[in-house]
């Protein structure tokens, strides 16, 4: 049995200890990839946390037997996409267009913000998966997990989006 495995049992019989060990274990991966798929630090940390509450409200849903940072990541992508359509509600509601995202007018020669800028270009889907896999070092079948997609779906999103990314840098993939 994992770590992870022991701590969702504890969790479950109600040890927040154990709870609290499982989010500091996950935390500064789960914001990075919320911060690079927000693009936004203060929004992504308020994901987390709301993804965080959730998985300790429905602890009882994780199977130990299955790994828990699939299951903790997949709440975090429906907390992203939730928050997006909510947004979108609220400025259809006040009759306002969906601006496409701003383009910074000055690239900035360093690569992490050229890479931010390629993956930004990227749909959300795609963009969490690349992130996920290239970026996080989850399997494709733990991206398929987190992000509730089938497995060839994940595995194109990245291959495409490796694709696209190597072009936005001017790099043969």
């Amino acid at each position: 049995m994992s770590d992870d495995a022991t701590l969702i049992a504890a969790a479950q019989a109600g040890a927040t200890d154990a709870f609290g060990l499982l989010v500091r274990g996950h935390q500064q991966a789960l914001r990075l990839f919320l911060r690079r798929l927000c693009g936004n630090h203060a929004e992504a940390d308020d994901l987390a946390q709301e993804a965080f509450v959730f998985a300790w409200e429905k602890i009882g849903r994780c199977d130990p037997a299955r790994p828990f940072r699939p299951w903790l990541f997949g709440i975090a992508w429906r907390k992203y996409r939730e928050n997006r359509r909510g947004w979108r509600r609220l400025l259809t509601r006040q009759g306002r267009a969906i601006a496409a995202q701003p383009q910074s007018e000055t690239p900035d020669p360093g690569l992490a913000v050229d890479l931010a800028a390629a993956a930004a270009t990227l749909p959300p889907e795609q963009r969490a998966a690349v992130l996920l896999c290239l970026g996080l070092d989850f399997s494709h079948g733990e991206a398929a997990l987190a992000l509730a997609l089938p497995l060839g779906t994940v595995k194109s999103h990245v291959a495409r989006g490796r694709r696209q990314l190597a072009a936005f840098l001017g790099e043969t993939p």
